[in-house]
Formats: structure tokens, C-alpha cells, sequence
């Protein structure tokens, strides 16, 4: 099997303990390579070198920085093949379908941060003193923390790393490990680039020792995560007053309403719950309709849901890949079977398919209960449980249930009512007549600070000036003040 390497201080190396651990292939259940399994001694010297480079790095001009992303970009484009291999062959993406989609798309966060970063202007602000002149700019933190996770391995560190970079700051960064493979191939693209060493270190391996340390760590300045609340509780925890970014979990509400298409909308709401086999935090998880319309409606999704195909992700014929690991697939069982003991009924699938792996089947219920485990939490998987509701009131109740407020979305042709429900739905994002998946990556994007979703924004200008001091410089013109 391939052995892949970190990068550390602008260099290739194995783990300081010589370890190393198996990345198993989801689709088949089987090892494909081996991958360093870092250690905190491996993560302090990550942290020395970042901060060794960040005495030259922050002074470097900011154009030079984003150049420097523009290029990563380029050669992002130029071995999306690349990327999408070892997509399909780590996460068990369909190559032709989400792998393909997933490696194609990787460039676009490096090309937004450094235009973007070009026009993140500071101000001059008025002072009551006649005397001063005030003007504020925008600094580095320092050195960033950045955790990403399983599921986009490709397209979620864009969100953190050229960011963090075009805004003079130096990265250490932690990916799951179940993904690690991945985000060697990515780092071989940025190393490519010239990055200067010390700017970015990849140390992989368990979270609970290299992420830890990151965030510990008296040398790291700032964290930035996309993972799950129990994870950002545990950081919140250990990193003291360090600045934080969280992208968390969502289990967004879909709500139809009673003059919606049922036919219409149903492969749009499909997408949404089967996309990544269900392995988004932005997918639809629940999907509240009203009840003149639930039978349609079910028996619309049940169609959709037939044309969803598990198997070998190299498969052209293949839509859907298997869960991450088997933590996923013991999830998906847990939730369905506590549905269908407080009443629900499945409809299509319920199990896992007779494949290596760890398939399983894309999922409709219906009826569930307010109590559920699909109603109150994330499942991460290819549900689509559904229930009618015939009040306003009652759907609420079953949103209220939950407490995680990430992404929701509203179907109606009725204006008056979708912007009554898009502003009172507690989500970041709110999407009338679309998928949950809509975002593009100028776009604030993140959980409520009344929920679990989150803490501040990705996207844009946000990430921007999370990665940044805002610093205040007051001119006195006259003579000094008394």
C-alpha cells in the first residue's frame, strides 16, 4: 500500500512516533493505503515552524499573497482528476457524479479569498475631537487552527486555509483522519505553488492529540472548525479566549406548504436529503408538509428516492456512495429504529444493502414523532423522513423540537407566506423554492447563536475578518493634549 507523508516547516515527513494508521476505502470496507499518525511533538513543531514564517509572512504584500492563491487555484483545475480519485477512492464519492462535482469546485474558495481580500478595505471614522484622525486596517491574528472535516475534503479546507494565508496569517491544520488521504492530495497542490515553508503544515491524525494540541497551544492564535457541537464543546473548553469560527450541525427543517407541487418539488427535496448519501450538514432532514398534501407528496418522494443507486462509486451508472465509517451506518440504524418504535412507517429502504462497505439505503418514513431521534437530532445519512402537519402551530412544535438552526427552506408560490416563514425560521440560511444546498462561497454562511449551528460566518468577506485583527491608529495633528 502507498504510504502518504505530512507537511511541516515546508517538508514531507513521517510521524515523530513512526506510527502509521490504515484509510480505509467505505465502499469496500478495505485499507488502501497508510497514512503518518502525528503526535503532539509532531504538532509543536508544526506550530514553531508556522510561527517562524509568520515573522516574514505577514509583511509579505498583500497581492503577492494572492497571487499566491490564484496559482494554488490553477493548479487545483489542473488535477481535479486527481482530486477526484482519490475522492471516490477515500469517501467512496461516485467518481462521475460527486467526486467529479467536489474536485471540479475546489479552486473556486482560493480565487474568491484573493479577489475578495484586494478590496477588504479598513475606514477612517469621525472623532468628536477636532484634533484627531482616525483610521482602522485590517491585521493578521497569527497563527490559525484549522479542524475540517470527513465529508468535503477537498472544498472545506478552502473555507479556512487561503483565507487564513491571503490575510498574512500561517495555518496549522488538522483534517479527520478518515479523510487524510485527501488532504495530502490537496496540500501537494498548494506545496506545488510555492507556498513558503511554515505558511500551511498538514500534521494528520487523531484529533484528540494533533487537533488538541493545535488548540491548546499557547503558539495558535485563532481556530477555525467545521464539525460537530460535541467537538466545538470540547474546543470551547480547552481553547481559553482564543477566537473561534464554528460551522456545525444542522438538521434543517423543510416546511411545503399547502399550495406547493408535490411532483414538482419532490426530485429538488430528494437532492437534498441523498446528496453525499445524506452526509451534509446542510441537507434536508426534515420535511414537515401540509397534510392535504402528504399522501402526493410521499408517494412523490418514494418515486424519486427509487432512482437514487448504491454501488461501486466507480460505476457510471452509480448516484450514491456509502456512509464514512460504520459510526455513521450504527447512527442511521439508531434513528430509524427508534422512528419506527414511536410510530413511523418506512416507506422505501430501511436497511443496508447487500454490499461491501458501508452502504445504506436511501430511506423514506413518515409519520415520526415529535421525540424522535430524526426530529431532534442530525442523522447524517440518506433519510427523508416526513410528516404532515395541519396547522402552522404543530409544524413549529416539531421545528422547536430541535435545537440545531443551520439551513431550512420553504415551498411555496404564495410570496407573502414564504417571507413570513423565511424570516421567523431560527437558520442562517433560509431558501424559498430551492434546494438546502444552495451557498456560494461569497455568501455568509452558518449556524444561529440561539442553537448548536455554529459561531459566526464563512463565506467571503466573514471568513475575511475572522482571520483578522481590526486595528485602530488615532493621528493627533496639533499640539499634544494637555
Amino acid at each position: 500500500m502507498k504510504t502518504y507523508s505530512m507537511y511541516v516547516d515546508g517538508q514531507w515527513v513521517q510521524s515523530a512516533s513512526g506510527r502509521t494508521y490504515k484509510a480505509i476505502n467505505p465502499a469496500k470496507g478495505e485499507p488502501f493505503a497508510l497514512v503518518p499518525e502525528g503526535t503532539r511533538e509532531d504538532a509543536r513543531r508544526a506550530v514553531a515552524a508556522a510561527n517562524d514564517a509568520l515573522k516574514s509572512w505577514r509583511n509579505v504584500p498583500l497581492w503577492e499573497r494572492s497571487a499566491l492563491c490564484v496559482k494554488v487555484a490553477e493548479i487545483l483545475d489542473r488535477r481535479k482528476e486527481e482530486l477526484a480519485d482519490i475522492l471516490c477512492t477515500e469517501l467512496g464519492k461516485p467518481r462521475h457524479g460527486e467526486a467529479s462535482i467536489e474536485a471540479g469546485e475546489a479552486s473556486v474558495p482560493w480565487r474568491v479569498a484573493a479577489e475578495q481580500a484586494k478590496y477588504f478595505e479598513g475606514n477612517t471614522k469621525p472623532a468628536q475631537d477636532a484634533k484627531k484622525r482616525v483610521l482602522t486596517f485590517w491585521r493578521p491574528r497569527g497563527v490559525v487552527t484549522a479542524i475540517t472535516p470527513w465529508n468535503f475534503p477537498a472544498a472545506i479546507p478552502g473555507e479556512y486555509l487561503p483565507f487564513a494565508i491571503v490575510m498574512g496569517n500561517t495555518v496549522c491544520w488538522s483534517p479527520a483522519p478518515t479523510a487524510a488521504a485527501t488532504a495530502v492530495k490537496l496540500m501537494e497542490c498548494i506545496h506545488e505553488a510555492g507556498v513558503p515553508k511554515g505558511v500551511i503544515n498538514l500534521v494528520t491524525g487523531p484529533g484528540a492529540e494533533v487537533g488538541d494540541e493545535f488548540v491548546v497551544n499557547p503558539g495558535t492564535h485563532a481556530i477555525g472548525m467545521t464539525g460537530s457541537p460535541q467537538t466545538a464543546r470540547i474546543i470551547t473548553a480547552r481553547a481559553g479566549l482564543k477566537p473561534r469560527l464554528f460551522e456545525l450541525g444542522g438538521n434543517g427543517p423543510v416546511v411545503v406548504l399547502p399550495d406547493a407541487d408535490p411532483k414538482q418539488i419532490a426530485p429538488c427535496i430528494a437532492f437534498a436529503c441523498f446528496f453525499a448519501a445524506g452526509q451534509v450538514c446542510s441537507c434536508a432532514e426534515r420535511i414537515l408538509v401540509a397534510k392535504d398534501l402528504e399522501r402526493d407528496f410521499v408517494e412523490a418522494m418514494a418515486a424519486e428516492t427509487k432512482k437514487w443507486i448504491s454501488g461501486d462509486p466507480w460505476d457510471k451508472n452509480v448516484t450514491m456512495g456509502p456512509q464514512n465509517n460504520m459510526g455513521v451506518v450504527n447512527k442511521m440504524t439508531a434513528h430509524l429504529d427508534d422512528a419506527r418504535q414511536r410510530g413511523a412507517r418506512i416507506v422505501v429502504g430501511g436497511k443496508r444493502p447487500d454490499l461491501p462497505g458501508f452502504f445504506y439505503e436511501p430511506t423514506v418514513l413518515t409519520d415520526f414523532a415529535l421525540d424522535s431521534l430524526v426530529n431532534r437530532q442530525e442523522t447524517f445519512g440518506p433519510i427523508a423522513p416526513i410528516k404532515g402537519f395541519r396547522s402552522d402551530q404543530e409544524a413549529w412544535d416539531y421545528i422547536n423540537a430541535c435545537d440545531l438552526g443551520l439551513v431550512s427552506a420553504v415551498f411555496t408560490k404564495d410570496m407573502d407566506r414564504a417571507w413570513q416563514w423565511a424570516e421567523s425560521l431560527n437558520t442562517g440560511i433560509t431558501v424559498v423554492n430551492d434546494w438546502t444546498h444552495f451557498w456560494e462561497h461569497h455568501l455568509p454562511f452558518g449556524g444561529m447563536a440561539s442553537n448548536q449551528s455554529g459561531m459566526g460566518r464563512i463565506g467571503g468577506r466573514h471568513t475575511l475578518e475572522f482571520m483578522s485583527d481590526l486595528k485602530t491608529i488615532a493621528f493627533n495633528i496639533g499640539a499634544p493634549s494637555a
